[in-house]
């Protein structure tokens, strides 16, 4: 069984604590129905900044910046794309889903 990184775009905060009590029950909901496949249920992340060829800094995110990860194991490339259907993120965001390379 192989590694797959779950890579989050877009979404965001909630804006009451009951929406924010809503959103995570279902990525709780969302993790339990994969059960032990989930290897790290990551977190969610923060304006990053992106440094450049040269080492010049820009604070803006990148074209497509990341809002969080999750890892899990899959069968396959395809089975892990499958459980990402289900992902939360998926009602204002996207996931790319990539397999974690053994070095």
């Amino acid at each position: 069984m192989a590694k797959y990184i779950f890579v989050y775009h877009g979404g965001g905060m909630p804006e009451t604590p009951e929406e924010g009590e809503k959103e995570m029950a279902a990525w709780n909901a969302w993790y339990g129905a994969m059960g032990d496949a989930v290897v790290d249920g990551g977190a969610p992340a923060g304006m990053s900044k992106t440094v450049h060829p040269g080492g010049g800094v820009t604070d803006d995110g990148g074209a497509n910046p990341v809002s969080g990860y999750t890892v899990v194991n899959a069968d396959s490339h395809d089975a892990a794309v499958e459980m990402a259907k289900g992902c939360p993120i998926l009602k204002n965001g996207s996931v790319e889903v990539a397999p974690l390379m053994e070095m």
